[in-house]
C-alpha cells in the first residue's frame, strides 16, 4: 500500500523550514541532558524505581556503543564512537543544510541527529552514556536507555517507514 502526501515529496525544501529541522535537533539536545542530569542526581546507581507494570527508571552508565557493546574495549573504543557519532552528525547537518529531501526525511534526521549529539555530549563530559529507562515484560528485560536513544531509533523507524509506504512525487 503506498500513500502519496505532497509534503512528503521530495522537493527543495525553503532555508527556513531547514533551519527548523537543526531546531528540533536541539530541542531533542536539551530534552535528553535534562533528563539524564535529573537521572543522575534522583536514581543511585542500578536502583530500580518502579514507574509502570512494564517500566522502571533506574540508573545505569553504558560505556560502550548501543546495548553496551564493546563497553571493556577501553579508551580506544570511546575515541571510536565519539569520532563515529561526530562524523554522522556533521554529515546529518551538512544533509539538512543543503540537499534535497522531504518534510518526513527531515523531521526523521532532526531526530537522529539530537539523539546523536544527545550521546555525544555524555561520551565527551563523561566517557559515558547516562541511560535510564528500562522496559521489561515478566523476567525479560529490554537494555536500558534514554530519550536520545529513543529519539534514534523513531528517526530509523520514520526513514523506513517513508521509504517502504510513501510514494514520492517526480524528481
Amino acid at each position: 500500500m503506498q500513500i502519496q502526501f505532497t509534503w512528503f515529496n521530495k522537493c527543495h525544501v525553503p532555508q527556513n523550514y531547514r533551519f527548523l529541522f537543526l531546531g528540533i535537533a536541539f530541542i531533542i539536545i536539551l530534552l535528553d541532558q535534562l533528563t539524564k542530569y535529573y537521572a543522575r542526581h534522583h536514581l543511585a546507581l542500578f536502583e530500580v524505581k518502579p514507574f509502570m507494570p512494564f517500566w522502571n527508571w533506574t540508573l545505569i552508565y553504558n560505556q560502550g556503543a548501543a546495548f553496551s557493546l564493546l563497553a571493556n574495549k577501553g579508551e580506544l573504543a570511546k575515541i571510536f564512537f565519539g569520532g563515529i557519532a561526530l562524523i554522522v552528525s556533521m554529515s546529518l547537518v551538512y544533509f539538512l543544510l543543503n540537499k534535497m529531501y522531504s518534510g518526513l526525511t527531515g523531521i526523521s534526521l532532526s531526530f537522529i541527529l539530537g539523539g546523536a549529539l544527545g550521546n555525544l555530549i555524555d561520551r565527551i563530559i563523561d566517557g559515558k552514556v547516562t541511560d535510564f529507562i528500562q522496559w521489561y515484560y515478566k523476567t525479560h528485560y529490554w537494555p536500558a536507555f534514554n530519550l536520545a536513544d529513543s529519539f534514534i531509533t523513531v528517526g530509523v523507524v520514520l526513514l523506513i517507514i517513508e521509504s517502504i509506504f510513501i510514494t514520492r512525487g517526480k524528481e
